[in-house]
């Protein structure tokens, strides 16, 4: 496998971005050795390497970076009952689904959603898995770093857990929940045999308690005493719902923030995905305490949810992010296309709370390593890891929309995947297509788990799956 990737006279390269405005450069260079960027600059190169890549019909952008996921949701995309569901309605018909998914379904679900997100110019992604269903292994995450390997993307998987099952005045079914001593040994293992807090490295983990109302506050501390004892991230959703703020007024006498905050979790290691539902106060606290945010948009407006009040964060340095969240309140997992929509989406609020190009961009890629704790990515840069994509500006829906390359990505969503995807050096999307994944297998795979699912759902339930 080649070592050295010479990107010549590239059309447009933008190197950083931050909340006002972006570096960039036309013509010149971008030299990769090994799994950096070694040199990169308008000037001309003459670097010999092993792969040259003609660059001059191209927008060259740092890898986009995708903080909320659920990938086992990609087995569940636009079921009929719950296209008009919000949160709650659609969670308590989804767990009926979910609790039949094997380890098999976790690993290919996991290689289909993040097929996806590299076609669509992700280089780095989180997944929070928090469905353990209790007839299948108990080692899921696993087979999402298994799938992650072999696709080629840089991933910082969250042990997501739940532990507040039905029977205890939680949500979820109680087969899918598991007890603090099973999550916390699965932590310890999990941390001995992947975690990686070098540079460069390609398998970090983080830790995630699902929710509020699927989560005891025991095991929302403990969660943060041990990512205190390892120096992890931390990750939850918060603010989501009314219905979600309705339950913690009912049950703790308090707003969700608030909840969380007593039970320590306003802090800078930790990233909050969705966060519709706060107020001023509790934004400012956000910023004040370096604490991060997953901004979902389409997840948002697919469920009815509500539009966070992003421009404000960015106001109080919040870090903001951007989230795909899962396939099942997205029905895609297109990075690209939640670009577009956090642009479209703050256009339904005052003109001065709508997002710029530059804020979106950065929270792309310099705001998802902040969130994500990382300072190796989210730039391209010498001494930086090589994470970059590639776009053609040569599209019928770019044309006439060249004078602002960047622009034309966010406003001109294409329609075809991204031509070039480089992670930790390497090729794993060439003109277009997956380097290392039998896309036409994994299809025929996938189909056939998630349609043998829902039958066998349908046939138990009284759930109308199929239209």
């Amino acid at each position: 496998m080649t070592n050295n990737i010479l990107i010549k006279n590239p059309s447009f390269c933008i190197t950083a971005g931050n909340r006002s405005d972006i570096s960039s450069f036309s013509k010149g260079h971008i030299y990769i050795e090994n799994n950096k960027i070694k040199s990169i600059g308008p000037e001309p190169s003459d670097h010999q390497a092993d792969i040259e890549i003609d660059g001059s019909r191209m927008l060259v952008l740092p890898g986009l970076i995708n903080t909320h996921h659920h990938f086992f949701q990609t087995l569940t995309r636009n079921i009929f009952c719950t296209q008009q569901s919000p949160l709650f309605d659609w969670l308590l018909t989804n767990y009926e689904i979910w609790r039949e998914i094997d380890e098999e379904g976790f690993f290919v679900s996991a290689k289909l959603a993040i097929g996806e997100l590299l076609k669509s110019g992700c280089t780095t992604t989180s997944d929070h898995l928090y469905l353990f269903p209790g007839k299948t292994s108990k080692e899921l995450i696993d087979s999402e770093i298994k799938a992650a390997t072999e696709a080629g993307i840089r991933f910082q998987p969250t042990r997501g857990s739940m532990s507040l099952g039905k029977s205890k005045g939680g949500l979820p079914p109680d087969d899918v929940i598991q007890s603090e001593q099973i999550i916390t040994a699965d932590i310890i293992r999990l941390l001995k045999k992947y975690h990686d807090d070098s540079v460069g490295s390609m398998t970090r983990i983080s830790l995630a308690p699902c929710s509020p109302f699927s989560v005891t506050s025991g095991l929302m501390k403990k969660t943060v005493a041990l990512a205190k004892e390892y120096n992890l991230n931390i990750h939850t959703h918060l603010a989501e719902t009314i219905d979600e703020e309705n339950f913690c007024l009912k049950q703790f006498g308090v707003r969700p923030f608030q909840y969380l905050k007593d039970l320590g979790w306003i802090r800078s290691n930790a990233w909050f995905a969705h966060s519709i539902f706060l107020n001023q106060e509790e934004i400012n606290e956000l910023g004040d305490k370096g604490a991060g945010i997953s901004h979902c948009p389409t997840s948002n407006m697919r469920l009815g949810s509500g539009i966070a009040p992003i421009k404000e964060m960015l106001s109080k340095n919040v870090k903001v992010s951007l989230g795909v969240d899962g396939s099942a309140s997205n029905d895609s997992s297109n990075m690209l296309n939640e670009l577009r929509n956090s642009m479209l989406l703050s256009r339904l609020r005052k003109h001065s709370q709508w997002l710029s190009a530059e804020e979106i961009f950065y929270m792309a890629t310099k705001g998802g390593a902040e969130v994500l704790g990382r300072d190796d990515i989210g730039t391209l840069e010498v001494g930086k890891q090589a994470d970059l994509i590639m776009i053609s500006l040569d599209r019928l829906e770019f044309s006439g929309a060249k004078h602002d390359p960047l622009g034309a990505v966010i406003f001109s969503l294409p329609a075809q995947p991204v031509d070039y995807v480089i992670v930790n050096g390497k090729i794993v999307v060439k003109e277009g297509n997956l380097v290392n994944i039998d896309e036409a297998d994994l299809l025929r795979r996938h189909s056939a788990i998630s349609t043998n699912i829902l039958q066998r759902v349908e046939k138990k339930t009284n759930l109308k799956l199929f239209r």
